[in-house]
């Protein structure tokens, strides 16, 4: 099968709030809306969010490379230099990361420049980049 995009519905406890996180910070243009929920061209892909504050909860985090890694997140691979734009716009717009943006597997196979953060309902993103994007699903 193939896919057109890549579609994820998470809960927001703002509209607003997050029209302007998405569209200001990240980029994404607004799809369609009702008052209860939004949608976004994420990077290509459907991103829907429903205002259901209840289903906000606090996310829980694994150790990978020693770090807190949030278990539920979603985010983009980005080219690399499109990443690095992002993490200085991010890091300027004084947005308080999760994981602080840097290397893993720095001149190893799978190379990445990595990312995680909150957005104002407290979803966890990660937005990476591969060094050689061929290796997106290489094995260590």
């Amino acid at each position: 099968m193939t896919a057109l995009a890549f579609h994820l519905a998470a809960p927001i406890r703002d509209i607003e709030e997050t029209r302007k996180f998405y569209t200001n910070l990240l980029d994404c243009s607004v799809g369609r809306e009702a008052d209860t929920w939004i949608d976004f061209d994420f990077f290509g892909h459907q991103l829907s969010f429903h205002v259901k504050p209840d289903e906000l909860s606090k996310i829980s985090a694994n150790q990978v490379d020693g770090k807190n890694v949030p278990v539920r997140h979603f985010g983009a691979i980005l080219e690399w230099d499109s990443w690095q734009k992002l993490s200085k716009k991010l890091t300027k717009h004084g947005i308080e990361f999760v994981i602080d943006p840097y290397i893993r597997f720095e001149g190893e196979t799978g190379e990445q420049a990595t990312m995680f953060f909150l957005d104002p309902s407290g979803n966890a993103l990660e937005f990476k980049a591969f060094r050689h994007p061929d290796q997106i699903f290489a094995k260590q």
